[in-house]
């Protein structure tokens, strides 16, 4: 149990100098290329906060390819200060483009920011959620319409009596109502009504 808190100290001491030291390098960076009192300490602010939502997106076991990306603009750029404030720049002669990219910012890393926060993205790779359109209330259930029988005449149904005998005599099958139908030359309703008398 101590050894793991040692580790978790040692761990969070070593964050502590890395943030203060990379805090530093952005700041005096951010002030050599003319950005003074509270707009020189904006810029680490800005800087670690991307590197934080970049690291959570990677973390939130989504589409990583926007967290990586955000990830290592926020990186280079934590970096670019470190590098150029160890000797490699006279920070009293700062560089137009390096200016312009100091000015540039903000914007850079508001936009990383904002599609970092307010990109949806899926952590448990399930489809979204399906939205049903409003078709507005649902009708009313009609009353089923049944049709009123046919009326056959009487000796309709007598000559098809004769027309299935003989059917039945010939193929020693029913006659069925498409051949009946066929047969007496009538609509198909009237045949089902026939063949229904049968």
């Amino acid at each position: 149990m101590r050894a793991h808190v040692a580790r978790v100290d040692v761990v969070l001491v070593q964050a502590v100098i890395a943030a203060a030291l990379s805090f530093a390098h952005l700041h005096d960076l951010a002030s050599a290329a003319g950005q003074h009192g509270w707009k020189a300490w904006a810029y680490p602010v800005s800087v670690d906060l991307l590197l934080v939502a970049a690291w959570r997106r990677l973390r939130s076991g989504g589409t990583k390819a926007a967290g990586w990306s955000w990830f290592l603009v926020a990186l280079t750029a934590s970096l670019g200060a470190n590098v150029a404030t160890a000797g490699l720049l006279d920070l009293g002669t700062v560089p137009a483009w390096l200016r312009i990219l100091v000015a540039g910012w903000p914007a850079v890393a508001f936009l990383g920011g904002t599609l970092l926060a307010h990109t949806a993205h899926d952590a448990t790779g399930e489809p979204a959620p399906v939205i049903p359109e409003l078709t507005g209330p649902e009708p009313e259930p009609r009353p089923a319409i049944v049709p009123s029988p046919v009326p056959v005449p009487a000796a309709l149904v007598d000559h098809a009596r004769k027309v299935a005998a003989e059917h039945r005599t010939r193929t020693g099958a029913d006659i069925d109502t498409p051949t009946l139908r066929a047969r007496l030359g009538v609509p198909a309703q009237l045949a089902e009504a026939i063949a229904a008398q049968l």
